[in-house]
């Protein structure tokens, strides 16, 4: 019965917003945590290279498959404790997030309305700690259930466990593809704390002309989705990740040495001498801003982003984004890192 849930030679173009055209050798839907226990102690899984997908958005498929694609796809939201100030709430690793975030607005369950519109499943937050204006998704984290893909046995990672760091977690280092994150508890506020101190949100607010005493999370997560969606693509018109770059974080000594080079520097500092400089401003003074190349380019209003224009491989936009890390290494000396996972 297992044998003929898993399709064969699939395209994995309608599930990665890159829109790349590669093929996986075998691809099987999970919605229920026993069916991936069964593959695994059926070693279906076993000496083969496995890669689990959620909702394709941060990752950039190089070449085809040569494995076992695991399209993670077990949903559901459930409360399973509260309290006078908040609720803790289990949600299944194939939700949508964005679709959850609306449902926490809808609910009066109030932390993530920043996190807005970041395309993706609630399963792949926990791995890459996604954050957005002034949240992070360790702010609202308890805990998470992953299913260890070698020997099929659950475990439960605690807040402390998953090592949050900046668009970083132990599941992208020291235990990198040996677990399948099944479901994520959030600990959610039901008294608004609202967060607008970052980007355009505060001063967007304040153009509704609504008295500062009655602005509401819903207002917030629709400000967000506004700035968003003018800053980013639709995946659906334009193949893209959205941000491809992490935005760098040097010393403070390094950041006065660039300055006195460049007056303009955009940067945010940050705790312990720190200076944070936004990816995109350094990408767009090297010149690449709106620029295409064959397939591929940036995007237009943000040269974070880089995008497919129509039939671009894995490997030519993964050679696009070589070629921006040099050019930025070469004229300011900082060496940024992809954010998008790069899949061999």
């Amino acid at each position: 019965m297992l044998n003929n849930d898993i399709q064969y030679n699939i395209s994995l173009q309608p599930f990665n917003t890159f829109g790349i055209s590669a093929v996986a050798n075998q691809l099987i839907s999970i919605k229920q945590v026993s069916k991936l226990q069964q593959l695994i102690s059926n070693k279906i899984l076993i000496d083969k290279p496995v890669f689990i997908l959620g909702g394709g958005s941060n990752i950039l498929l190089k070449n085809n498959f040569q494995g076992i694609v695991l399209k993670m796809d077990i949903l559901g939201k459930n409360v399973v404790q509260e309290n006078e100030n908040h609720v803790w709430v289990k949600v299944g690793g194939g939700e949508n997030w964005h679709e959850f975030v609306l449902w926490t607005l809808a609910n009066n369950y109030f932390g993530i309305e920043n996190l807005s519109l970041i395309p993706g499943t609630v399963g792949a937050s926990p791995i890459q700690n996604i954050g957005a204006y002034g949240v992070e998704l360790k702010d609202v984290f308890h805990e998470l259930e992953a299913i260890n893909l070698q020997t099929g046995q659950s475990a439960t990672f605690s807040h402390q466990a998953c090592q949050f760091g900046y668009r970083n977690s132990i599941f992208k280092n020291e235990i990198k593809g040996q677990f399948c994150i099944t479901s994520v508890v959030f600990k959610l506020s039901k008294m608004p704390q609202l967060h607008i101190k970052y980007g355009a949100i505060r001063r967007e607010l304040e153009a509704t002309n609504v008295s500062e005493n009655q602005w509401t999370p819903k207002m917030v997560s629709d400000i967000v989705i506004a700035i968003r969606s003018s800053k980013l693509p639709d995946p659906a018109q334009i193949g893209n990740s959205g941000s491809f770059f992490k935005n760098p974080e040097i010393p403070l000594a390094q950041f006065k040495a660039l300055q006195k080079k460049f007056s303009n520097i955009v940067f945010y500092e940050l705790p312990n001498d720190m200076i944070k400089v936004p990816a995109g401003w350094l990408i767009e003074q090297c010149g690449w801003k709106g620029k295409r190349i064959g397939n591929t380019g940036t995007y237009k209003n943000q040269a974070l982003v880089l995008v497919n224009h129509g039939n671009a491989t894995g490997a030519e936009i993964y050679q696009l984004s070589s070629d921006i890390l040099e050019s930025v290494q070469q004229k300011f000396g900082i060496t940024l890192s992809r954010e998008v996972n790069i899949i061999e």
